[in-house]
């Protein structure tokens, strides 16, 4: 008997079997060099915005003024 056309859609939608690799798998591990870059960047833009707090706040207080002062 023939196989039924369930049977042929079934066996074309398996996946393949993984191809088998030279190099063996690698664990989690930490990546201490891009531990480093991360956080000189961070500490590199922290440097070179914190000049701009200042200004930041007044127009943060000036903002909270003139809410305060216009009428809803």
């Amino acid at each position: 008997m023939a196989d039924s056309a369930d049977d042929d859609a079934q066996d074309r939608s398996l996946l393949p079997k993984p191809l088998r690799t030279v190099t063996p798998g690698s664990r989690p591990h930490r990546d201490e060099g891009m531990d480093v870059f991360g956080w000189g960047m961070f500490l590199g833009l922290l440097v070179l915005l914190f000049p701009l707090l200042p200004f930041l706040a007044i127009v943060w207080l000036i903002s909270k003024i003139t809410d305060a002062l216009t009428p809803s």
